[in-house]
């Protein structure tokens, strides 16, 4: 007789799926779609090199803002997040925190992880346990099937679309696309931020020259400085990408001219600081050309609206950024992001486009403005995009659906994303996928929707994956809903079942 199985203790079967259409949802017609992962943070060196990470602290705790957040909060020093504490450390000093993240998503995000890929579900992660799982886990990360590559051979990948730095030379990309062993597809995004960051002339310059240098082309105007951008954007194109992104405190959307915006370009350029109206022109102006740099290329262009970064300053200089420190802002940017859409529409340019709101509050006011540039060549031309960063947890993701199906429609919604750096954080898909099949579910038993499986199914379906497939330009429509092809330099096996 083979060993039985024992029992989960947090994660089951049926984990946030509260009635029985629910689980009919997510089990017959969600669990096994493909993933199309169109905004992360992973790093696409380790994947080209198929990375094997030594230990669990390497896979899941470098680079982690929320979990450094949360143990800082219980009272965990720094040494022991970002500093010199050994791998072990770290790790029980996060299985030490973990009984204290009843509540918070962290609480349920860590236990799928053990799940998945891992198997490990019958016990919760504490610091009794904290030995047996890191013995556990670091086994299992020496195996050819726990690589970079076979993680996400496992957690049903399709398609990774990093961010990435104009001025980055996409060798890594290159090195993919080439590489026959390797059948999930992993594309650049263009990210220009640092393009129109003038707040800082020092910095600006400094990443001017290093956008000629990548471009091979002396900026010495803005002229010159636009056609780097487009230089850097047809070779980005060449390397497999069809989508941007920006990261934005708000939206500008000023008046200019084009003599305004080449003498502010001059002025920065000769180290001379930009006023406010300067400043707030400039930024307008980039965000319009790289959307017609969009446009002309048929790109999706993503705006991730609202964050408040580096809010510490203590920390910020001892440590740099993205370590922990952002938090929600509450900038007021309706006005502007209408005549930004608007202005594009006018001259019929305005891309594909995702937006997605930090705020909460925000997101009625994102589904109703895109209603207002929907033009039937799309379905779902303009999308609000999924729950986002503090927004990715259950009730994030619950009021960012009843925001797009009030005000949108929900059956064309592009579905989530991870928009994180760690290959273990795929069972966020999952937990999107449950928390969707249980909302639906809950409305079918009480009446509100038709108690039609294969109905509500369907758009289940098109949600997880098929919307993806076909909004996005990675040639998947026509094999939508088939099986993702393995990546790996051996036949991957599915993860030991405990």
């Amino acid at each position: 007789m083979g060993k039985k199985r024992r029992k989960d203790a947090f994660i089951t079967r049926h984990f946030l799926l509260g009635s029985k259409r629910a689980q009919g949802l997510y089990h017959d017609f969600a669990k096994a779609m493909p993933i199309i992962d169109y905004h992360c943070h992973l790093p696409p060196d380790e994947i080209a090199n198929d990375r094997q990470f030594e230990n669990l602290t390497q896979a899941w705790l470098h680079g982690d803002h929320y979990k450094w957040r949360a143990m800082r909060t219980n009272g965990v020093a720094e040494r022991f997040c970002t500093g010199d504490a050994s791998d072990w450390e770290k790790f029980l000093a996060w299985a030490q925190t973990v009984p204290k993240c009843l509540r918070n998503p962290l609480y349920h995000w860590t236990h799928l992880e053990l799940k998945r890929p891992f198997g490990i579900s019958d016990r919760l992660l504490g610091p009794q346990t904290a030995t047996s799982v890191w013995n556990e886990c670091n086994e299992l990360l020496g195996e050819a099937d726990f690589s970079v590559r076979g993680i996400l051979a496992q957690m049903n990948v399709q398609v990774v679309c990093t961010t990435d730095d104009p001025v980055d030379n996409l060798e890594h990309h290159l090195a993919i696309a080439g590489d026959p062993g390797c059948a999930i597809q992993v594309r650049p995004t263009w990210r220009p931020d640092k393009g129109m960051a003038v707040d800082d002339p020092a910095a600006f310059n400094a990443w001017v020259d290093r956008l000629g240098a990548a471009a091979n082309v002396d900026i010495r105007d803005f002229t010159a400085y636009l056609s780097a951008l487009r230089a850097r954007h047809d070779a980005f194109h060449q390397a497999g990408c069809r989508l941007s992104d920006h990261g934005l405190d708000t939206v500008y959307a000023e008046s200019y001219s084009e003599s305004q915006i080449a003498a502010a370009f001059a002025k920065i350029r000769g180290g001379q600081a930009l006023d406010q109206a300067e400043r707030d022109r400039f930024k307008s102006a980039m965000l319009h050309e790289g959307a017609l740099m969009d446009h002309a290329k048929g790109w999706v262009q993503q705006f991730h609206i609202g964050a408040l970064r580096n809010n510490n300053q203590r920390l910020f200089k001892a440590l740099g950024p993205d370590k922990g420190f952002d938090s929600i802002g509450d900038a007021n940017y309706a006005v502007p992001l209408s005549r930004f859409l608007d202005r594009l529409d006018v001259t019929d340019q305005l891309a594909r486009t995702i937006v997605y709101n930090l705020n909460p509050r925000d997101n009625e006011l994102l589904a109703a403005m895109i209603g207002n540039f929907q033009d039937g060549s799309v379905a779902g031309k303009l999308q609000l995009g999924s729950g986002w960063w503090f927004l990715d947890q259950k009730d994030g993701m619950e009021r960012q659906l009843e925001a797009v199906s009030n005000l949108s429609l929900l059956s064309r919604f592009v579905g989530m994303t991870t928009d994180s750096r760690s290959f273990l954080s795929y069972t966020r898909h999952e937990y999107f996928r449950r928390t969707l099949c249980n909302l639906l579910g809950a409305e079918m038993t009480a009446g509100s929707l038709p108690d039609d499986l294969a109905l509500v199914g369907a758009m289940v379906q098109d949600i997880c994956y098929h919307n993806a497939a076909a909004y996005f330009d990675f040639g998947l429509e026509a094999k939508a809903g088939s099986p993702v092809g393995e990546c790996a330099k051996a036949k991957r096996k599915p993860a030991a079942k405990r």
